[in-house]
């Protein structure tokens, strides 16, 4: 371990390969084995991108907002915004989309920025339930819109590949802020914004 590891009580490079070599001998392996040399360091990079949302921050995303828009003040809707995350609890993947939508009140922001915003929480260990809400929460706290309403639909292999070993099942989640909790129309053209979305696929 590095001094500046040592410093900030982080763990170094050499620790995860050495925690992958573990738990390869304890899954049976021989990690010394040709076709594993190099598998230690490859599995602390993939790590690195997997969980890299750990190293930003989501509300930095929506700090650059855009007023000059003609008094535009309906609802915006992404759709099927492609995610992949990790299960805290068995560290198995969750593969999904995530639908978000708000209710702009006087600035917008760009579209591209909503779909980093999910891409930051996905990349680190989750609750379903949890990364909705706090997808939800960001946006409210920084663009302060009307409302926010965000559904999430994830495949979880902790239990398509282990346990009971159910495939094709998918967990739907969702979370409504402001207007979307309060007015039962505004969230219903929400859904069936994102229903028409999820007929395309």
């Amino acid at each position: 371990m590095s001094q500046s590891d040592e410093k900030s009580g982080k763990v170094s490079q050499a620790q995860a390969e050495d925690a992958v070599r573990v738990l390869l001998e304890w899954a049976g392996e021989d990690p010394s084995r040709e076709g594993l040399l190099d598998t230690p360091k490859r599995v602390a990079k993939a790590y690195r991108d997997w969980f890299s949302g750990y190293q930003m921050d989501p509300r930095e995303y929506l700090a650059r907002t855009f007023e000059e828009v003609a008094g535009y003040d309906e609802m915006i809707v992404l759709r099927d915004i492609e995610f992949e995350s990790h299960c805290e609890h068995h560290m198995a993947p969750i593969i999904g989309r995530a639908h978000v939508g708000y209710l702009p009140d006087g600035k917008v922001v760009g579209i591209s920025k909503l779909a980093r915003v999910v891409d930051v929480y996905a990349r680190r260990f989750q609750v379903q339930e949890k990364m909705t809400a706090q997808i939800a929460q960001c946006i409210q706290d920084v663009l302060q819109p009307r409302g926010v309403a965000v559904v999430v639909d994830g495949a979880h292999e902790c239990m398509t590949t282990r346990g009971v070993h159910k495939r094709g099942v998918s967990m739907v989640t969702s979370k409504m802020l402001g207007t979307f909790r309060e007015d039962a129309r505004t969230r219903a053209e929400f859904l069936r914004f994102i229903e028409t979305g999820h007929g395309k696929r």
